[in-house]
């Protein structure tokens, strides 16, 4: 089967494909099946941005679409930068000025809880819509650290690991990252959802 993610981030396809090419999943993008879609993520909530993106894809290119929306909640800034995580600070930012951002807003305040979740949306051509949801929780350090990943992975620690997400391997990452989790959820809904159709 194949599925078109329904986002230009090189990142997202590369987990995407990890994990779901155990299915038998083909993921490729927009680009490859002559999409190109602009969604605006007009939503308040990840599965409400991760459904519009999904269903505009899926309508453009006639195939399932896959669409993800993710963010990152801190709790000292009232759940955000939430879903405007990836806008946030307005546009023109590159990701090192949006973490930056969120390190200020945070200066003096003790409390540096947070989490990264994601949403996962897949569109059917017949209408049928498959959703689920992952959280991975952590705390927002001083500074950086950290040479991989891209977004917040730098500022964002799992404690358990004593590691930003930028100072995990891709594997270390995909094992326990808010997306690896939603994905998990997704993956088993999908076998079944494959397992119903040719049942």
């Amino acid at each position: 089967m194949k599925m078109v993610l329904a986002s230009k981030n090189p990142h997202k396809l590369t987990e995407m494909k990890a994990i779901l090419s155990q299915l038998g999943v083909e993921v490729v993008l927009e680009s490859d099946v002559g999409v190109d879609v602009d969604v605006e993520e007009t939503g308040t909530t990840f599965e409400e941005n991760a459904r519009l993106k999904a269903e505009a894809v899926m309508k453009a290119a006639g195939l399932p679409a896959i669409a993800d929306d993710s963010g990152l909640c801190v709790t000292a800034l009232g759940g955000g930068p939430g879903v405007y995580s990836a806008r946030y600070g307005g546009e023109g930012l590159n990701d090192r000025q949006r973490y930056e951002l969120v390190l200020q807003g945070l200066s003096g305040q003790m409390d540096r809880s947070a989490k990264f979740v994601s949403c996962i949306c897949c569109c059917f051509p017949g209408g049928d819509v498959l959703n689920a949801r992952g959280e991975c929780p952590g705390l927002i350090t001083y500074s950086p650290r950290g040479e991989d990943g891209f977004g917040y992975d730098p500022i964002f620690l799992v404690p358990e690991t004593k590691k930003t997400f930028a100072q995990m391997t891709a594997a270390e990452k995909n094992a326990i990252s808010h997306r690896g989790r939603a994905l998990e959820v997704f993956r088993t809904e999908l076998e079944q959802y494959l397992g119903g159709q040719h049942g």
